[in-house]
């Protein structure tokens, strides 16, 4: 609690629908349209090697053009390409939507 001369403040309670724009999420939670910022890359073996090679690295800006009618994969586009990949590879790639 916080005192003032005359009154008694208290913090402010968050509630549900005041989430933090900053949260970090994974890539595979964007909806079409929405686009996000790179944070951290977890994807194991020789496909993080490719995935890196092709620009998705920290502080990249990301878009999700479309989905797959059944969901995998998923059309991203990144520095001026399109890039479809699994599924399982984006829910190991963090990010921070814009």
């Amino acid at each position: 609690m916080l005192y003032t001369k005359n009154r008694l403040e208290l913090p402010l309670k968050r509630t549900g629908n005041d989430l933090n724009e900053d949260q970090e999420t994974t890539l595979d939670t964007l909806k079409p349209g929405e686009k996000a910022s790179i944070t951290k890359v977890r994807v194991k073996g020789t496909a993080r090697r490719k995935l890196m090679d092709m620009g998705m690295v920290a502080g990249t800006e990301i878009e999700l053009v479309r989905n797959a009618p059944l969901g995998d994969p998923m059309d991203y586009n990144i520095k001026g390409y399109h890039l479809s990949i699994r599924k399982e590879e984006a829910k190991q790639i963090f990010i921070t939507k814009l």
